[in-house]
């Protein structure tokens, strides 16, 4: 039998899919008794779904009226863009030059992942290996806070990329995608601060290419 915190993690994840796939669409309101019907379920889980939906920036909460799908404009990509290149950075301050063979071995596999052309046709899979790799990263600073801020800020450039470039994806795309990552480790591996920060700010300019 399911626990309520997995179900909440079902239901947020079965929400997220269906904003992904244009189910629901930028500006929709969603309510809680639709999802319980829906689901078939409590409130309670619902309520815990949308309550982390919202901390994670991909709905907002209008009382007594619902919960509305954020429609994310380009600045706020841009935005997040820099925020995540003022923190990726500064975090890898914190390790550079300091990473064992383990913890590079560790980055490599995540980033092989990323690659794998199994994957190409699949945008959210590679999504889960390129978050998976960038969030191992930073976690070697040893920060939560800093991990914990990434976390969100990929959440919501998930649903961006969804709203903005699904229909662009491609198998090309992960390719260009990924060309900083193994610069960038091979710059880690050196301890070159100055290199592995280019690769990264790189590799985030290729948002959405």
């Amino acid at each position: 039998m399911e626990t309520k915190k997995s179900l909440k993690t079902t239901i947020y994840d079965a929400i997220l899919e269906s904003i992904f796939q244009d189910q629901y669409k930028p500006g929709e309101i969603l309510t809680e008794n639709a999802l319980v019907e829906r689901f078939n379920v409590s409130k309670a889980p619902v309520r815990e779904a949308l309550i982390t939906l919202c901390n994670n920036g991909v709905l907002k909460n209008i009382p007594r009226l619902g919960y509305e799908v954020i429609k994310l404009t380009t600045t706020d990509v841009q935005e997040i863009l820099r925020f995540r290149a003022i923190l990726e950075c500064g975090c890898m301050a914190e390790y550079c030059g300091k990473l064992t063979p383990e913890q590079l071995q560790k980055l490599a596999e995540l980033n092989a992942l990323c690659c794998r052309k199994e994957d190409s046709t699949d945008f959210r899979t590679h999504w889960q290996h390129n978050e998976d790799f960038h969030l191992q990263l930073i976690a070697y600073a040893g920060n939560a806070y800093a991990y914990r801020a990434l976390k969100r800020s990929l959440s919501i450039l998930s649903r961006a990329y969804a709203q903005f470039y699904w229909d662009k994806w491609t198998p090309a795309v992960v390719t260009l995608d990924m060309k900083s990552h193994q610069p960038m480790l091979a710059a880690l591996a050196a301890g070159n601060l100055k290199q592995a920060q280019k690769y990264l700010q790189e590799d985030l300019k290729d948002f959405g290419y």
